[in-house]
């Protein structure tokens, strides 16, 4: 990781936050995730073998459940592609009114839950949903969208491809518009013109976010069980940790297979780019010709996207109807509308409430102040092996939820709570660590970016006039930072707030439930739906007010920064770029360099 000035020898001070940091990340991930690796390749004996995977592929249920969740993921990926790069490229390239905006709703899906959009989607595109309802009375047929793993496929490529379309939309305002140009003059344009030139000058950006959609969807819990689809992975994983129990060789042979398989997703991503140059000359100058379309060409643009973003928001449009929803069947619209679901919550799930808010903000605290203290360990130390740090931080993106919780319960099985009776594994400070440690790769990059622009030269006139490292990090760089590091925050509290894969393995008594758990119980009776999408809507609007407010608190931070004589820094981060700190993670833990 480059830094802008030499590093300094490291300290006692910093020496000794290193191995807090490393011990944390050694307790609470690495440790874990190798005693399901230890159960997965030992025998009852303690003895090294294969007959565990063995097993696994000589049951058809297991086969057929590999073969599912490899189809659902891909196929995910290939649709997510299809809706999020003509996107991209149309509000990049061509002049729109409105075309933040535009990007701004392609960036919501992220903040809901996938298995809430599941319930949603499947009241409006279902067999008896909204749209096939209104096709059948009108035309006499009905399109089975949401059948089978193509409805799990649909789902899924709707919630995730705003990482396509964020990092993808960066690239493209990346590429140098003068190759553009180069390219026009000799006679290139049109589809061959982004087919040839523009697309691959932007491949860096589409294969980080494609395999980013992969691994998320083929780790995801929650969506497959709402939807009755439990013959895939990660659902398998569950199900046999849960029933048959914790001594259950398989469940621990398919944990390792979902980290396998999202490692080889991050590797193939860095390999399809090794040996390539996709470098412009002039950073910061000319980027692609924005263009201004015909009348007829505008029109059939604005439908198209129009079309795309009513698909996308589909979710959110059919959450909201529901959790209003008296009654809501065999109809395209709700019968009825009532108050009483968010009543209902509010009597019933007020500490659902304030648990998300809890756990989730501890959770981020805790990010930043791992993801500052790593990111200042590897650009202003020579700290030995201080790049692990950064590794081992960000492998945590390759770990599935379920499968992290599976290492809990197995780690610290019978380990109480100094001085008293009660298990460490039915805390609720085990699902606060578990959101931590998975969303850590997100704060770390923010912190990273944040501190990269931050010149050592500021932090050397400060000790010149006497103040401490620890004064200097304080009043100095954190301040400097502060844009990075809030980034940070929001990113990892956001994307916690909508966790439900460990939470349902670690959750232990309904007053440890946070809304993810508590949106899942209502969503699993047709009676609960009404309340489980009013909690649902309630959760998206936390989600919401915190990103909101983080913009604000960083746009006033980068004014007070600005009107500092700091000699040419660059600002601080702007959150609105937030979730795209998740696409980089993605990045950093291929190993590609991939600038996202």
């Amino acid at each position: 990781m480059p830094s802008s000035a030499p590093a300094a020898r490291a300290r006692p001070g910093l020496w000794i936050a290193g191995a807090l940091v490393l011990a944390f990340l050694l307790l609470f991930f690495v440790l874990p995730v190798a005693r399901v690796f230890h159960a997965a390749f030992a025998d009852a004996d303690g003895a090294p073998t294969l007959g565990h995977f063995a097993a696994f592929f000589s049951q058809g249920l297991m086969k057929e459940a590999f073969l599912n969740s490899l189809y659902v993921a891909v196929m995910s990926a290939v649709w997510a592609a299809l809706i999020a790069v003509p996107l991209a490229y149309f509000t990049v390239r061509f002049e729109f009114r409105g075309a933040l905006l535009i990007q701004t709703l392609g960036v919501l899906p992220l903040i809901m839950p996938p298995f809430v959009g599941a319930v949603a989607l499947q009241l409006i595109f279902g067999r008896s949903g909204t749209v096939n309802l209104l096709l059948d009375e009108w035309f006499g047929f009905t399109l089975p969208i949401m059948e089978g793993l193509n409805g799990l496929v649909f789902v899924e490529a709707i919630h995730y491809f705003p990482f396509i379309l964020m990092n993808l939309t960066v690239a493209l305002r990346n590429i140098d518009g003068a190759m553009e140009e180069a390219a026009m003059n000799l006679g290139c344009r049109g589809w061959r013109l982004f087919a040839r030139v523009i697309f691959p000058l932007a491949a860096p950006g589409f294969v980080a976010g494609a395999s980013l959609v992969f691994v998320k969807v083929f780790d995801d819990l929650g969506t497959p069980l709402v939807m009755g689809q439990t013959n895939l992975l990660a659902p398998q994983a569950y199900l046999r940790i849960t029933q048959v129990g914790l001594e259950d060789p398989l469940g621990y042979v398919i944990s390792v297979i979902m980290i396998g398989f999202s490692i080889a997703a991050m590797a193939l991503s860095a390999q399809a780019l090794r040996g390539r140059d996709y470098s412009t000359l002039q950073k910061g100058g000319t980027s692609l010709q924005r263009r201004r379309l015909a009348p007829l060409g505008s029109a059939a643009a604005y439908g198209w996207i129009g079309l795309v973003l009513l698909l996308t928001l589909s979710p959110h449009i059919g959450v909201l109807l529901l959790s209003f929803a008296k009654v809501w069947s065999f109809a395209p619209l709700p019968d009825a509308y009532t108050l009483q679901h968010y009543a209902t919550v509010f009597q019933d799930s007020g500490g659902m409430i304030r648990n998300t808010l809890v756990y989730c903000g501890l959770a981020a605290l805790l990010d930043v102040v791992l993801g500052v203290t790593i990111a200042y360990l590897m650009l202003r130390t020579r700290l030995p092996a201080r790049q692990w740090l950064d590794w081992i931080a960000t492998a945590s993106l390759a770990v599935p939820g379920i499968v992290l919780a599976i290492g809990y319960l197995r780690l610290f099985k019978g380990l109480m709570l100094p001085g008293t009776e009660v298990l460490l594994t039915s805390t609720w400070v085990m699902i606060m660590i578990a959101y931590a440690v998975r969303r850590l790769p997100y704060a770390l990059r923010s912190c990273v970016a944040a501190l990269q622009q931050v010149h050592v030269s500021l932090e050397e006139a400060a000790e010149n006039l006497g103040a401490t490292k620890l004064a200097t990090i304080r009043r100095v760089v954190v301040p400097l930072m502060a844009g990075g590091i809030l980034a940070g925050f929001v990113t990892s509290f956001i994307t916690a707030a909508v966790e439900l894969s460990a939470t349902l393995l670690l959750v232990s008594a309904d007053s440890q439930a946070p809304m993810s758990y508590g949106i899942y119980l209502y969503m699993q009776s047709v009676a609960g739906r009404g309340p489980g999408a009013a909690l649902g809507v309630l959760a998206i609007g936390v989600v919401a007010l915190g990103t909101w407010l983080s913009h604000i608190v960083v746009e006033r931070t980068g004014q007070r920064l600005v009107a500092r004589p700091v000699h040419d820094e660059a600002p601080p981060l702007r959150p609105m770029a937030v979730a795209a700190s998740a696409a980089s993670a993605a990045s950093a833990a291929s190993g590609s360099g991939i600038k996202a």
